[in-house]
């Protein structure tokens, strides 16, 4: 029996496969009734002990295909959600570095207890303290109300985002406990969990909360204006029938009813997401990339980076990628980059002669919503503090190949969970996985443990720069590149200018 004190009660975990794990620790007050759309606040104290032996609810979302693919149930979910999960060695004065995993979904969907993010092997293997979280997700967590109901309202469209800064708040203050140091934490996540670390660089209430960074095929570059954001807030509330400054008839509909008047999450085109984080000059004065170059996370130490084929899961799933030429990939690009959209476009298919419309979309998509955003990343941090940059290169086999390099691929690589939670899904099976997911999971570690992922027993590593731009290729064998894509990054660079 493992009993630890927090800072609101004590709690009882449990032991299994050589660590301790304790799960559902409500790290913040449950965000309902009248807490619906405001900030987080510290948990209720409690008597006794509570029983920390099972996950607390998912937040509140729709049905996420994802989640039997990444091994989990459809579970119950609630808007009282704001629960984490610890992964220790031993609960003792030891002050071993700690990792805290934010998980994707868009935004919209996901939670801290899918079977791919369990932190035994990190803790097992790594001598680290794992922690995983729940947060406000869609309409909950990132709908924008102040324009619509007033500034009571200040920072509703940066809720999800508060409550990861409110379970570093806790980290900070609990995790001794449980044998970790809260001076040494990297925060880490994937998709909408690397993008939610990417924007936590530029915000000034999570600064000091952590000294190390790992944004995974997600930046610092999702975010909203206002404008935008407003827009959506004014669609679903037209969708809700709620008149705008009836604050009380929203708060009076169902989560149900909330969940079923959201945006479609490819309603607004590529990248444009209906709930992220918003620029609202309260949680996040300034955009988070300018505020990283500007030397909002000074001192902080990133590993960042993309996986080759990103976007061949999105591709898959959207019908409309079957009627693709090159005249919709301008149309596409247009969105973005405007006017400039058919030079570079023009310069991939040069570059690309023979591929299909497809294959030109995929690494433009590829380019345009992963891996320039986490170049863009790096390069604001270069006069703040080392940066590190990756790219995940191996093609998993299923579904016919397909998939190739795709979005989430390298997860069960990094946590060394390749048979946790359905993963050979995924990944498929044979000899050669565990020759990725062994120097994968040990530079992460050394990473949490030193600051630099070279210390892994891996090929030299340099810190990146603008001049070599090195990048540690995973497959089944590392390798060094020099700026791989160098001339799609250059082009890029070019539109964007």
């Amino acid at each position: 029996m493992t009993i630890v004190a927090t800072r609101s009660g004590k709690i009882e975990g449990l032991e299994g496969e050589g660590v301790q794990v304790f799960r559902g620790i409500p790290y913040a007050a449950p965000p309902i009734g009248s807490r619906r759309w405001r900030p987080p606040v510290l948990e209720d104290a409690w008597d006794g002990v509570r029983e920390a032996k099972a996950f607390g609810a998912q937040s509140a979302q729709t049905e996420f295909a994802m989640t039997k693919m990444l091994g989990g149930e459809q579970p119950a979910n609630s808007e009282d959600s704001l629960f984490l999960n610890v992964w220790t060695p031993a609960c003792d004065d030891e002050r071993r570095p700690v990792m805290v995993w934010i998980h994707g979904g868009a935004f919209v969907w996901g939670a801290g207890d899918t079977p791919w993010y369990d932190g035994t092997a990190f803790a097992r293997n790594g001598d680290v303290v794992v922690v995983t979280i729940n947060y406000r997700l869609g309409p909950f967590g990132f709908l924008h109300l102040a324009d619509v109901f007033g500034e009571e309202l200040a920072g509703s469209g940066n809720l999800g985002l508060l409550d990861q800064v409110a379970a570093l708040q806790w980290v900070r203050d609990c995790i001794s406990a449980f044998g970790g140091d809260a001076q040494n934490v990297t925060v880490f996540g994937e998709s909408a969990g690397g993008a939610s670390v990417g924007t936590l660089l530029g915000t000034p209430a999570a600064r000091g909360l952590f000294q190390k960074a790992i944004p995974q095929s997600g930046a610092a570059s999702w975010s909203s204006t206002p404008q935008r954001a407003t827009a959506i807030a004014a669609r679903m509330l037209e969708r809700l029938h709620v008149a705008p400054g009836d604050f009380d008839a929203l708060l009076a509909k169902s989560t149900a009813e909330i969940l079923a008047a959201q945006p479609d999450i490819r309603e607004d085109g590529v990248n444009q997401l209906p709930f992220q984080p918003v620029v609202d000059a309260t949680v996040l004065p300034q955009a988070p990339l300018d505020a990283i170059a500007q030397g909002a996370a000074a001192g902080v130490h990133i590993l960042t980076g993309t996986n080759r084929h990103e976007m061949t899961l999105f591709q898959v799933a959207d019908p409309r990628s079957a009627t693709l030429d090159d005249a919709k990939i301008v149309e596409n690009v247009r969105k973005l980059l405007g006017d400039r959209a058919p030079a570079l476009v023009g310069s991939y298919r040069a570059r690309r002669a023979g591929a299909s419309p497809q294959e030109l979309w995929l690494d433009l998509a590829t380019d345009a919503v992963f891996r320039v955003p986490a170049i863009r990343l790096a390069e604001a941090q270069l006069p703040h503090g080392p940066a590190w940059m990756y790219l995940f290169t191996w093609e998993t086999p299923v579904f016919g190949g397909i998939l190739r390099s795709t979005h989430a691929l390298e997860i069960p690589f990094v946590f060394d969970n390749l048979d946790r939670g359905g993963a050979e899904l995924l990944r498929g099976t044979g000899p050669d996985r565990p020759s990725i997911a062994d120097p994968m999971h040990r530079a992460w570690t050394a990473f949490a443990h030193v600051g630099d992922p070279s210390h892994a027993g891996l090929p030299e590593w340099p810190r990146y720069d603008l001049d070599r731009r090195s990048t540690m290729r995973f497959d089944t064998t590392c390798e060094l590149l020099a700026d791989p894509a160098g001339e799609d990054r250059a082009d890029f660079e070019a539109a964007q200018s």
